[in-house]
């Protein structure tokens, strides 16, 4: 692949550097959310466990041998793939890298004989949303609905089509 990035399936010795990714990508969610938090390595570690466990595919992005990226996938149904989490870097966006995992993900679909990668996205995900849509991907069907958790308050208000809810 051009500009040194290199694409590969996860391998033992990768559960340092991808902990570290996930628990990056959990405080840019929870940002997203309006919420402050410090990456949990710990967290971290056991959600990495929980994938593997689950026989999640997991690719590594590579520059120079660093990992700089991951795209985590789930399969159900023998060929419905989920795109579960996507991250790259900050110091490494924008050259190409998220594409190139995500490309990944739409190869294992086509191995699998689906049509589709599916995307659960945060509404606030701008980046996600504008990735996702100039690879040609839209909006299916899916709005979430859930009570607040105990001591949760909304602090604003989301609008999904003619709909306004708390968020």
């Amino acid at each position: 692949m051009g500009n040194g990035i290199s694409i590969r399936e996860f391998r033992p010795g990768d559960e340092g550097s991808v902990a570290e990714m996930i628990a990056a990508f959990r405080v840019e969610l929870d940002r997203l959310r309006g919420e402050d938090g410090e990456p949990d390595l710990e967290d971290a570690r056991e959600e990495l466990r929980e994938f593997r466990e689950r026989g999640f595919p997991i690719y590594v992005a590579e520059i120079g041998g660093e990992p700089v990226g991951y795209l985590v996938c789930r399969v159900e149904e023998g060929d419905v793939v989920w795109a579960e989490q996507l991250y790259v870097k900050p110091g490494f966006r924008r050259r190409g890298i998220g594409s190139a995992l995500y490309r990944e993900a739409e190869k294992l679909c086509e191995r699998l004989g689906g049509d589709t990668v599916y995307n659960w996205v945060h509404p606030n995900n701008r980046a996600i949303i504008a990735f996702l849509r100039k690879r040609g991907y839209t909006v299916l069907n899916l709005i979430e609905l859930r009570r607040p958790f105990p001591g949760e308050v909304p602090s604003r208000k989301i609008r999904v089509g003619d709909e306004e809810f708390d968020y």
